[in-house]
Order: C-alpha cells, then structure tokens, then sequence
C-alpha cells in the first residue's frame, strides 16, 4: 500500500496556532458536492476549525476543484489509492492538529450553527468523547435522514429516526454510537481506542467504534441543533451492490468481535433468522447475490478477527 502523503498547506497561515477542531472530509470522486459541502463549511459561525480533506485517489476534478476554493483554508492528502472510508479517516486523525475531530462526508451540507452546536454540546456533556449530528434528507429537509446509529439484538445497524419527519427529531440524549457522515471525536480518545476498523473498508466502522467506545466505558450523545443536510450514500448508493455487500459484511464482523461471548452465543438465533429474512428481502428485490455473498464473506472471514 503507497503510503499517504500531505501536500502543502493551502491558504493558511504560517504560524497560525492549533485549532479546536479539525473538520475531516475523506474525498472519492465527490464531483460537486465536495465543493458545495466546503461552501458550507466556510458559512460555520464558529471559526476555530482546520480542514482537511484526504483524497482516496479520485479519478474526477473535484480535488483540483477544492484547492481552487477559497471557502476555507484547507489541509490536503493524496493517499494515491482507494484506502477506504475507515483507514483514510485514521490517516487524517493522526496528522489532525485539533483537540475534536469533525468527520464529514463530501455529501454532507452543514448548517451554519453545526459546528457551534457541537462544541456546546462538549461543555454541557463533558465527559462524553462522541458526539452525533441530526442528519436532514438533502432533497427533503422536512424528513430525518437520521439520529444517531441504533444496535438491534438482531445483530442489525442502522441510522436512528431514519424517514421520521425532522420536527420529530429527539432532544439531546445518549445514542449507541454517531453516524460518521457528521460525527464528532475527542481526538485523544480516538486515537486511544485505535480509530476506525480499516479492515471493514467503509460501512459500519463507527457503529464498529461506537461499540469499542461502550466496552472501554465511554458513550455518545446526539446533538439536535448540530445539524447537516445529508444525501444518503450520494456517492456509492444506499442500495447499490457495494453498499449492501460491505453494510452485510460488516455487520457479521461487527457482532463477533465486539459481542460478549455469552451473549453473542444466545442472541445467536436471532441473528440467523434477521440474515435469512434479509436475505428474501434482498432476493426479491434483485439484490440477493449481492448480500449472500456479504454474508458469505462475512463468516468466512471471521478468523481475522
């Protein structure tokens, strides 16, 4: 794997001291709304914030795109290949200057108080080290795209509050774990716990983290003003092949390594029953290879763990 390698810093200062908050943005081919989500970012009114954008090897002009942006200043990565969701994350957090870590998707518009919000949120829940976002639909901002990643004892996980219209949205509370489209991470504790799972590649990882996070005796709190307009999976689709293969994978992995054994062993049952279910679903619907083969892999794969 070619390591990633930073470039020069575009349009910050020399000198400049550390910020609060380092805004992470992992790039693939995000055409336009890379740029559209940096518009966003420029309107924050809290402006203590770096951001770093590390780019996994796009093919399309919205890197070149992004250097060209005077919306923010910006930290640029070329990983120089797909590393994945997960371990370009990780590769941004550890060169991040900030004490908070703001993970961003390209797809993902934040209001201009999000950034605010969350810090608020820091001084009111001061040991909490996670911090979730109310994620709008983008093309209806009237609906939930959700609140907050939810846990089943059926071994299933999904995004809180998912199609709920938005007046709907829960007041601050704690949630099993944040969605890493709009997510926010002690940094410290970030790296402690060991970043994000690289070997899931993308979907699931901060469901994977928010697990860890429970075990070591940490928890998360979901934040109702923080609040983004997010596509959904803009860029692979939330029901592609790709999605659903990883989203299956993932899952499998998710409940074997982070499951107390005893309790892992008696929810067993459910687990087998949600995967068949699942899998007619998916049947029916044209998208059975697709998740067979998560499921297939996703036992297979179980001694890497």
């Amino acid at each position: 794997m070619r390591s990633a390698t930073e470039q020069p810093e575009h349009q910050t200062k020399a000198g400049q001291a550390e910020p609060a908050v380092s805004v992470i943005i992992v790039n693939y081919n995000a055409g336009d709304r890379l740029l559209r989500c940096l518009e966003h970012l420029g309107a924050q009114t809290f402006r203590d914030f770096e951001t770093i954008i590390i780019d996994n090897g796009s093919e399309d002009r919205s890197l070149q795109d992004a250097q060209n942006s005077t919306a923010v200043n910006l930290r640029l990565i070329e990983a120089g290949e797909n590393l994945g969701f997960a371990a370009a994350n990780n590769r941004a957090a550890e060169v991040a200057r900030g004490e908070w870590l703001a993970l961003l998707n390209p797809d993902a518009y934040a209001e201009p108080d999000w950034l605010a919000a969350l810090m608020k949120a820091t001084q009111t829940f001061p040991q909490v080290d996670a911090f979730g976002s109310t994620q709008l639909d983008a093309s209806d901002p009237t609906v939930l795209d959700g609140a907050g990643d939810v846990y089943s004892v059926f071994g299933i996980n999904y995004r809180g509050f998912l199609g709920w219209p938005a007046d709907m949205t829960p007041a601050d509370g704690e949630s099993f774990a944040p969605c890493a489209a709009a997510a926010f991470y002690r940094r410290s504790r970030f790296l402690e716990i060991g970043g994000f799972d690289e070997r899931f590649f993308c979907y699931g990882e901060d469901v994977d983290f928010g697990f860890r996070l429970r075990l070591w005796g940490g928890c998360a709190v979901q934040v109702r003003d923080a609040v983004v307009r997010h596509e959904g999976s803009g860029l692979t689709g939330r029901k592609s092949d790709f999605a659903l293969y990883h989203g299956h994978r993932n899952r499998i992995w998710l409940a074997y390594k982070n499951t107390p054994p005893m309790l892992y062993w008696m929810t067993a049952p459910l687990r087998y029953t949600a995967n068949a279910a699942l899998l007619v679903m998916a049947t029916v619907t044209g998208h059975g290879r697709a998740v067979l083969k998560g499921l297939r892999d996703g036992y297979g794969g179980l001694a890497r763990f």
